[in-house]
């Protein structure tokens, strides 16, 4: 039996009375039903609403910015809801992390509680990134293994493997990230061939969220995983990875390109492809002809890799490293591509010889990591690095190839769709102007909406803009900053959250700290999964949490977040992807500087304060700890902090503003 699709929580005669009686009914909620049940008027986050509905409605493509506290959540489901049932197609709600997810979709979050004060009885699934599930044949590889034995952390999840019906990591929250990877779902491994195709985990949640009636909350790059083979992948006779949705509302919207671009571009794995030369030439009797290919493939692999990385530079800070394309470069690709095109020649030959020197799945494995390879080559071959973005990955050393028109790609599959595209996120313009955020996108046509937070951060927030650290080396700077960040946290008594730019500042400031014996619990992000993190944050008030992934998508509220440390100004790392955009500034005639650089640090910066104030009780306080005043960015770092907020120059006066109790009852007036 089919399940009775739910109704929309209003009548209508027709699709033009369905606007008219949306906005009446949206009005409704917001200034009778919710303040009923102890909900604030805000008339911030009802304009937000309107505005919203009525682009969802005219299926426009909708910048929604709205300020910490608006309430936008509330202010997007209403409509998604109510157009779901109208459409009959589930709305997609694309966040940027699983905390988000959870935040929205999970045991009593957002979507469950209006739920409930509404009586709508949502049916909401969500759409995970696959390596929060498990692996069974990974699992089952240990299992299997007569190796030495596993460590006590892998022995227990193992165990817990062994037990769980859905296999999600939520279940295991304080595994660390180097253990969890070592059953967690892996990308790099083809599900197409996989033994356990169709009884895995995460086929079964795939089952599971396709059949949601009003809303399927995923993640950016599932949403672009989907949108990128959503043609091939029905052309080829098999599911997309998402059904058929009604509209699109991207949460966090900010963060979409980065997903985007990653989810787009093919990469040529060398660790992969020695694995598979090296179980070839390890077969027994196998024919000479494979072998002669897998030898002259082996030799192709290492000098392009060799070229490769002796082309490629970077900051220490990414692992994307910046690639000097060369002929030479050139002629190696494609020598390797032809190589490889050589050896799909033969392992389909071996397949067609029944020869079983490898098995059928093997092959099939094989096929998919070559033509992989193949594509990523062939795009790069082809455009000679011209439209095209590459690097080499410092960390597993693969090669990336992103198509350089991601603009274009999002108007072919997304924006000409005639579906309505939202964009919702408090950090969407520099001082109401969208062009930076549309251009990226390759948009010309859109509508907007911005509200104010209705916080009051001129009694709610203090800022500290320290001096000038120094004018020595960056040595000297780091010895000063990790003590102005001391006495931060001893004069505060913990209660902070310290943003960093990278995870290697991350480790640096730890291996800093060892000496100075401070008497809280430092949380590194590194050290457990980062949902379990920031609930031990929120739980063990004079703590301290401390990483890079911590600028966005976490809800502190209270008295555990008292003081937010920016230890460097978010300025955009020596990344391709950034290159790319300043490229294509340069060609448009901008100056890359202020027309990239700036924006993107405003905007990440913006997100970062964000995390400090969530509700009208909270107080606290700022650290920038890299200089602003006087210095060419200080018009854009200025204008990404909390309007009002109360300015400070040096730690004597700062300190003067903390009372005895707690700080986040302080009044900075």
């Amino acid at each position: 039996m089919y399940a009775l699709r739910p109704r929309v929580p209003f009548a209508y005669s027709n699709k033009r009375d369905f606007s008219v009686k949306l906005t009446e009914w949206i009005g409704q909620v917001f200034y009778d039903i919710l303040p009923e049940h102890g909900y604030e008027i805000r008339e911030e986050q009802i304009y937000t609403a309107f505005q919203l509905a009525e682009a969802v409605c005219k299926s426009k493509v909708h910048f929604a910015e709205a300020g910490l506290g608006t309430g936008k959540t509330f202010a997007y489901l209403l409509t998604a809801v109510a157009y779901a049932r109208h459409k009959g197609k589930p709305v997609l709600i694309a966040c940027a992390s699983t905390e988000l997810q959870e935040q929205l979709a999970g045991r009593k979050g957002d979507i469950e509680k209006l739920s409930q004060l509404l009586c709508l009885d949502i049916d909401v699934r969500i759409a995970k990134d696959p390596r929060q599930y498990i692996c069974d044949v990974k699992v089952n590889r240990f299992h299997n293994s007569f190796c030495e034995q596993p460590s006590s952390e892998l022995s227990g999840l193992l165990r817990w493997a062994g037990k769980t019906e859905r296999g999600e990591r939520t279940e295991v929250p304080s595994v660390p990230d180097r253990v969890w990877s070592q059953v967690a779902w892996d990308e790099a491994m083809s599900c197409e061939t996989c033994p356990a195709r169709g009884f895995c985990k995460l086929v079964k949640a795939r089952n599971h969220y396709r059949s949601a009636l009003d809303l399927i909350v995923c993640d950016h790059a599932i949403f672009f995983d989907d949108l990128w083979t959503r043609e091939e992948r029905i052309a080829d006779g098999k599911l997309p990875l998402l059904p058929e949705y009604s509209a699109v509302i991207f949460d966090e919207g900010h963060k979409v390109m980065h997903s985007a671009a990653l989810r787009a571009g093919r990469q040529v794995v060398k660790e992969n492809i020695d694995s598979m030369l090296l179980s070839i030439e390890q077969i027994q009797g196998a024919r000479t002809s494979l072998i002669s290919v897998a030898f002259a493939m082996d030799k192709a692999n290492s000098w392009f890799f060799k070229l490769l990385y002796h082309s490629a530079a970077g900051s220490e800070q990414t692992d994307r490293l910046t690639v000097r394309i060369s002929a030479e470069l050139l002629k190696a690709a494609d020598t390797l591509r032809r190589a490889l095109n050589t050896l799909h020649f033969e392992l389909q030959n071996e397949q067609e010889l029944h020869l079983q020197s490898l098995t059928n799945t093997q092959i099939q494995a094989y096929e998919a990591e070559v033509e992989q390879a193949v594509a990523a080559l062939d795009r790069f071959v082809r455009s000679k690095g011209e439209d095209v973005i590459v690097w080499a990955d410092r960390g597993d050393r693969n090669f990336w190839v992103v198509p350089r028109d991601l603009g274009g790609m999002l108007n072919k599959h997304l924006f000409a769709g005639n579906l309505p595209v939202v964009f919702s996120s408090a950090t969407l313009s520099s001082a109401g102007d969208f062009s930076y955020f549309a251009r990226i996108l390759g948009l010309e046509e859109f509508s907007s909406s911005s509200a104010d937070s209705p916080f009051d951060y001129e009694k709610q927030v203090v800022v500290y803009l320290p001096r000038r650290l120094t004018n020595g080396d960056r040595e000297s700077w780091f010895v000063k900053a990790l003590r102005r960040l001391v006495s931060l946290l001893r004069l505060v008594r913990g209660r902070a959250l310290v943003l960093t730019n990278t995870p290697s500042e991350v480790r640096k400031i730890r291996m800093g700290l060892k000496d100075f014996r401070l008497p809280f619990e430092f949380l590194w992000e590194d050290s457990a999964e980062r949902g379990y993190l920031v609930q031990r944050f929120r739980e063990e008030i004079s703590s301290v949490l401390v990483g890079s992934g911590f600028w966005e998508g976490i809800d502190v509220p209270g008295e555990a977040l008292s003081l937010l440390v920016i230890w460097r100004l978010p300025f955009p790392l020596l990344d391709p992807l950034i290159e790319a955009r300043r490229r294509e500034a340069r060609e448009g005639g901008l100056d890359p500087i202020t027309a990239v650089d700036y924006p993107e640090m405003g905007l990440r910066l913006k997100q970062g304060c964000g995390r400090l104030i969530r509700k009208r009780e909270d107080r606290g306080a700022i650290a920038i700890l890299e200089p602003v005043l006087g210095a060419s960015w200080e018009w854009t770092a200025l204008g990404a902090l909390p309007a009002g907020a109360k300015i400070v120059r040096n730690i004597d006066a700062f300190s003067n503003l903390w009372p005895r109790s707690t700080i986040k009852h302080i009044h900075y007036r």
